[in-house]
């Protein structure tokens, strides 16, 4: 199956061509008929599966045909996003699939001067991708219209209700005066989703779930190695160095860590950028930026801010810190290996993390490779389970750091 046998504009296939898009992956392959065709769509699929551009492409081919000029006949679709980096994220796949079509679409975000959001709002558009809070801020203020809505897309719904966008979401829909179709998309299932979902969409609606065996992608090798909480940044340094051309994100815990770990990469010559719930938008913008176009290829950031994120051709994915919740290691390795690409995932776990990894490998149903480490004053032995140069990268790396402190000593 390849995207020309779709009906949806010649504009389309050509720009879907030009980005690479060969033929649709399976969540795209079940999503785009039921979307063209106005059905209520809820969708669960693995993160890295291409998502987005599953309800973008029938959104806009269904959008261009109502059209007959660029100009806006009033905003027709609404996406809302979690996180301002996944509204923007989502605003640049639409714009590019969008391209030499007759669809306008604009990602609203928080964090910035709105003057400039306004004025691209009363130009006209399309598509509207936002995240809840400045969105609602501009309905109030008069500058949004949501009644002529015709397609509300929950994107990352899983995410949204763990952030309490609940209420919103809800609020959303009661502002919307006709009949609409509701496209409800998550990376996971449980209960409390399933009961949103099904109050969000038609009894009707086509239920589509992509349920691989494996919760981490195919494409992502990943193992975990036993340090200690403060020899991670020897460690990351040593990987950072070991692959000079390598574009890397680095997930921590916390905002605080964040920070320290950016301040212990810059001691030793490393350049790194990050973004966390404490920076303004024009710098977490700025550092996304140069990440993605490869100014800079490392990022360090921590869960919230970089959820669904989709940067091209990440390399790895260093878990500084492993999560306390077991679903976002998994969202969090499915940074690497999107798509047909290959990627490295590794971890590094103190004792006193060891709570989060057996939640993890209960949650993946399966134990994950690891590197143990065992040292006493006079010896360290290696015990070796995984596979691969990078895991073996990390070995290279202890035994080092065993020998300074070694060398130190005798000194």
């Amino acid at each position: 199956m390849k995207f020309d046998r779709y009906p949806i504009p010649d504009e389309i296939k050509k720009n879907l061509e030009l980005l690479g898009f060969r033929k649709p992956t399976d969540i795209q392959y079940k999503a785009i008929p039921s979307i063209l065709n106005g059905e209520d769509v809820l969708a669960v699929a693995q993160t890295g599966t291409g998502k987005t551009a599953a309800f973008a492409i029938p959104v806009i081919a269904k959008i261009h045909g109502q059209k007959s000029s660029k100009r806006s006949l009033g905003i027709k679709c609404l996406v809302m996003a979690p996180a301002r980096e996944l509204a923007m994220q989502i605003g640049d796949v639409f714009n590019r699939i969008e391209r030499h079509t007759r669809v306008k679409t604009f990602a609203l975000v928080g964090g910035v001067e709105q003057d400039a959001q306004i004025q691209k709002l009363q130009d006209g558009i399309d598509v509207l991708v936002a995240t809840p809070g400045r969105m609602f801020d501009l309905i109030s203020q008069g500058f949004i219209r949501i009644d002529r809505i015709e397609t509300l897309v929950l994107d990352e719904a899983d995410r949204m209700l763990d952030m309490g966008f609940i209420d919103d979401i809800r609020s959303v829909k009661k502002k919307i005066t006709r009949q609409h179709q509701t496209l409800f998309f998550s990376a996971t299932i449980d209960k409390d989703i399933k009961k949103l979902a099904f109050s969000q969409v038609k009894t009707s609606a086509i239920r589509i779930q992509i349920s691989p065996e494996d919760r981490v992608s195919r494409n992502v090798s990943h193992a975990v190695m036993m340090v200690a909480m403060d020899d991670k940044r020897f460690f990351l340094e040593r990987y950072i160095q070991d692959h000079p051309e390598s574009k890397i994100m680095v997930f921590v815990r916390t905002k605080v860590r964040a920070e320290r770990v950016v301040k212990a990469m810059e001691r030793v010559g490393i350049e790194t950028v990050s973004i966390h719930g404490d920076k303004d938008q024009k710098d977490r913008s700025l550092g996304m930026s140069a990440f993605r176009h490869g100014q800079c290829r490392i990022l360090v950031a921590t869960d919230v801010s970089a959820r669904g994120i989709d940067i091209p051709d990440v390399n790895a994915v260093i878990n500084y810190d492993l999560p306390t919740d077991p679903e976002n290691y998994v969202h969090r390795v499915g940074r690497t290996g999107r798509g047909t690409r290959k990627g490295v995932a590794l971890s590094f776990c103190s004792p006193e993390e060891a709570g989060s990894l057996e939640a993890i490998e209960k949650f993946l149903g399966k134990p994950v490779d690891r590197i143990e480490v065992t040292k006493n004053e006079y010896s360290e032995t290696i015990a070796y389970q995984g596979k691969g140069d990078d895991v073996m990268a990390l070995i290279d790396a202890h035994e080092d750091l065993m020998a300074s402190r070694k060398k130190k000593k005798k000194s």
